[in-house]
């Protein structure tokens, strides 16, 4: 099958309502639906909602072909990741100006993002070989206690629209890497990239790992699968807990991360023009959204009034445009996300802030879903802005008058994935990553990554951790392994009891202890 696609790079492959099911493309039998770009508001394509028959063979598929990668050595999977990594830098600039046409994010952007992936990939193809369980110092003698690390079988991964790939192979990466399958559902708006994407992942066994387009109901059925093992949801909180609830039916492993709304804090020591420049890519990456994006900003008195003038004066130099042009902001990712964010805007200029700059449409451009960047001052603590996540190109200025004025305002948020914090005195660099309540802090560089470090939040940013050894073990299950190479009779804690041992029968020993603690009863006794 050849259906004809946005780019004339991509003929090779089929994109348009197909799934990726058992190592192929395959025509869709679900219900169709358009994939827009949102710079030129151009329909690009069009996908296919799996249908329930397709998920459930998808599913067959993965869990079969799951039982022989398990299998294999930890060097050949190792091997085949890395050759997987190979195969994604190769299409970067395809999967980069796809990306880019589907989502609005600048090229550069998109192809950061590839490379992330690759980086993802190489380091789980090499942590996941370093260690497979471990020894224990055995609680009887002469038997060996050890734990096993083991895969959990198929994962599922329901992803967002802002990082269609790398959000993907965080997980898939730590997923394969422990042995598992991995059936993946993309968002709608973003879906012929990680079905391009796909086309990386085929030097693998066929059926390993799977992609389903579709609405919210795919997502649903491949959780409520009894053959599915683990879910790896990333989205908004409404959703993350109806995947939790229905993965709590079935005590069903997952990993959520739903939303954020980051809290940045500068203070005077801080050098200016680096917070600045700091801000303005935390607020307006992605054009604002990530799910870690600086959103609500605490800043000190003594430096609010030049802090929020650089910031106005930088946001106004930010290009605007399609991301494939010479820009640094594209357009957000649909019609109704910008809509939410008007309304957002709009009710924090009601409860009294001030559009320093941005706030509106940019006039030079008529179509697309383009918003400029956005400054709101005169900000006070209690505007429902600062609440929940706003996920798109805003910075919201808060005025504090000391540190701990800061770090309160910034624990306030029911959100908890990440904060920044700008300051030279090593005294608040150091309490600030103890006392804010997140699951990641930037001190004087916001919004970096590490493979080797884990991702996630707390409180209502969702549960789990994506990334570094926790990341791999996300996927794992752990299982403790005894035995008795003599086989020997364990009748220092086997029926039938000692005498001495029943109630009123114990004697001392020279030692003051019991006999039956002398004969290790007490060291061999399970809690459970």
């Amino acid at each position: 099958m050849q259906v004809k696609t946005a780019d004339a790079d991509l003929n090779r492959i089929s994109l348009d309502r197909v799934l990726y099911v058992g190592g192929e493309y395959r025509a869709g039998a679900g219900q169709s639906f358009a994939i827009v770009n949102p710079a030129t508001e151009a329909v690009i394509g069009y996908g296919a909602s799996a249908t329930d028959e397709e998920v459930d063979e998808a599913i067959a598929i993965a869990n079969q072909v799951q039982k022989g990668w398990q299998q294999l050595s930890a060097l050949a999977r190792a091997e085949a990741l890395h050759e997987v990594a190979t195969e994604l830098g190769r299409m970067k600039p395809q999967l980069a100006k796809l990306m880019t046409q589907e989502m609005g994010k600048p090229y550069k952007e998109s192809a950061d993002e590839v490379e992330w992936c690759v980086s993802a990939l190489r380091y789980y193809a090499e942590v996941a070989r370093h260690e497979g369980g471990k020894v224990l110092g055995p609680a009887v003698e002469g038997q060996l206690h050890y734990v096993v690390k083991e895969p959990l079988g198929v994962v599922v991964s329901i992803l967002p629209f802002n990082y269609p790939l790398v959000l993907f192979v965080w997980q898939a990466a730590a997923a394969l890497a422990a042995g598992n399958a991995v059936i993946v559902k993309p968002s709608l708006l973003t879906t012929k990239t990680t079905l391009l994407g796909m086309e990386a992942f085929s030097t693998l066994a066929p059926g390993l790992v799977q992609c389903l387009p579709g609405d919210g109901s795919v997502g649903a059925r491949l959780t409520a699968s009894p053959d599915t093992h683990f879910v790896a949801f990333t989205g908004g909180v409404e959703r993350g807990q109806a995947v939790a609830r229905a993965c709590a039916e079935q005590f069903k492993p997952i990993l959520l991360e739903t939303s954020g709304n980051d809290a940045f804090i500068v203070m005077p020591s801080a050098p200016m023009a680096v917070a600045v420049r700091g801000a303005l890519f935390g607020a307006f990456l992605n054009c604002g959204q990530v799910c870690t994006s600086s959103e609500r900003f605490y800043v000190h008195a003594d430096v609010y009034d030049a802090f929020a003038e650089q910031l106005v004066a930088q946001a106004r130099t930010l290009r605007i445009g399609n991301g494939l042009d010479t820009v640094d902001i594209g357009p957000m990712a649909s019609e109704a996300g910008r809509d939410r964010f008007e309304k957002i805007l709009a009710r924090a200029v009601e409860q009294g802030a001030t559009v320093a700059c941005g706030g509106q449409r940019p006039a030079d451009h008529s179509k697309g879903w383009f918003f400029e960047p956005t400054v709101l001052t005169n900000v006070s603590a209690d505007l429902d802005i600062l609440k929940d996540e706003v996920f798109g190109p805003v910075a919201s200025l808060v005025k504090v008058e000391s540190f701990e004025e800061a770090i309160e305002e910034a624990n306030r948020s029911h959100f908890g994935l990440g904060a920044t914090i700008y300051t030279q005195d090593l005294a608040e660099a150091m309490r600030a990553t103890r006392e804010l309540a997140v699951g990641m802090v930037w001190v004087n560089a916001p919004l970096l990554d590490n493979d080797a470090g884990p991702f996630g939040g707390k409180k209502m940013s969702g549960m789990g951790r994506e990334l570094g050894a926790e990341g791999l073990d996300t996927f794992r299950h752990t299982k403790l392994v005894m035995i008795d190479p003599e086989a020997a009779p364990q009748d220092f804690w086997w029926f039938p009891y000692a005498d001495a041992e029943q109630y009123g029968g114990e004697v001392a020993d020279s030692n003051g202890h019991s006999n039956g603690h002398a004969n290790g009863h007490a060291n061999g006794h399970s809690n459970g």
